[in-house]
């Protein structure tokens, strides 16, 4: 659902570049998040509010189950919606592989260092059966919220879901926070990538050595600078557009049959998980 905001932010906070200072990283970064918000489907049209708090239910029923089943049935719900909204299946699986990567290290240690019945030795190692299960429990859980996040959060822009946020009552400091972390998170890391390329023209290799350790510090000081002196050109040009602390919007939400039968479904669905727990 295209709200017409996020063109008026940019136009809004841009302030002019310097000569020579390019942005041409932050669409194909931008894209590269919003991947999933790219369609027409019914998932994709619901209301943005209906989608945070359905979320965010969600999410908690699946944290406080402490059963292997209860969570396996939870994976139902975002698998039928990842489906529903025609996503495209292998980036789901990048994104969940990501994800997996850090739970695989709780798979790894857990079983060793959880105490409970030993089922295996290895040396003075010990598998222990409760370390194993508890294993389990997290990886399920782990990603059946990531999959009902990309099946929600990830089907709408960044920019609909803050402006729900601030419909939804959040203070408008956090939604500005928001705003421009998302904007300009992208712009830094793009300076960051010419400081590092200008270093490596240079000759600059990286080691194990006070030489690498002295020029890191340095990258990092002159970053902090020139985000310093960015944030004083938006600030500028945020002024010279009588920006009063509020954004305006042309459309708002309004709640239809299908986010009505999101929220009672989803609510039906926690109850029978509470139930099975």
């Amino acid at each position: 659902m295209d709200w017409g905001f996020g063109s008026r932010f940019s136009a809004l906070f841009d302030a002019p570049a310097k000569a020579g200072e390019e942005n041409s990283g932050f669409g194909k970064t931008e894209m590269q998040i919003e991947e999933f918000a790219l369609g027409n489907s019914i998932i994709h049209r619901l209301d943005p509010r209906v989608k945070i708090v359905v979320t965010f239910i969600f999410s908690i029923m699946v944290a406080v189950t402490n059963s292997i089943a209860t969570a396996a049935v939870a994976m139902i719900l975002p698998v039928v919606l990842i489906l529903t909204a025609r996503v495209d299946l292998v980036q789901v699986l990048r994104r969940v592989a990501v994800v997996n990567t850090f739970v695989l290290f709780l798979c790894v240690f857990l079983p060793f260092t959880y105490p409970g019945r030993t089922i295996l030795s290895f040396g003075p190692l010990d598998v222990h059966m409760e370390g194993l299960t508890y294993a389990a429990l997290i990886t399920i859980k782990s990603n059946a919220v990531i999959l009902m996040v990309i099946a929600l959060l990830g089907t709408s822009p960044v920019f609909s879901l803050v402006h729900a946020l601030s419909r939804m009552g959040l203070s408008e400091k956090l939604v500005h926070l928001f705003f421009f972390c998302f904007r300009y998170i992208h712009v830094i890391h793009e300076e960051y990538h010419r400081l590092s390329n200008a270093m490596k023209m240079r000759g600059f290799k990286a080691g194990t050595n006070m030489h690498t350790y002295r020029s890191y510090a340095y990258l990092m000081g002159m970053l902090l600078v020139r985000s310093f002196d960015r944030s004083a050109r938006i600030f500028a040009a945020m002024k010279c557009r009588a920006f009063k602390g509020r954004f305006y919007v042309l459309h708002d939400y309004r709640m239809k049959r299908g986010d009505y039968l999101l929220a009672a479904t989803s609510v039906l669905f926690s109850c029978c998980l509470l139930i099975v727990k």
